[in-house]
């Protein structure tokens, strides 16, 4: 074997060397491809799980104020018996007077 098959042989290993690493830089871009869409996937899973909380709290939000509303009315109520109460008591006191 002359010395320019040794460097043919060897050029050939080399290059078949630069096709394993080309290789596994394919493998390696593949599995960060794929690492990189699962990560898509939950941060899409946790932004629907966010609107879900948002709508969540707005209707929380909704039904506190609809309380509010029912409580204040109720507050109402209870001065308008409270005048009706002492209106009676007034006239009832009167009564005697008159």
């Amino acid at each position: 074997m002359d010395i320019y098959g040794i460097f043919k042989a060897i050029n050939g290993i080399i290059n078949a060397i630069k096709v394993l690493i080309n290789a596994i830089n394919g493998i390696s871009n593949a599995i960060e491809g794929h690492i990189n869409s699962i990560n898509g996937i939950i941060n899409s899973i946790k932004g629907i799980s966010n609107a879900i909380n948002g709508i969540i709290n707005d209707i929380n939000g909704i039904i506190n104020a609809i309380n509010g509303i029912i409580n204040a009315i109720n507050g109402i109520f209870n001065a308008t018996n409270r005048i009706f109460n002492a209106t009676n008591r007034i006239l009832n006191a009167t009564n005697g007077i008159f």
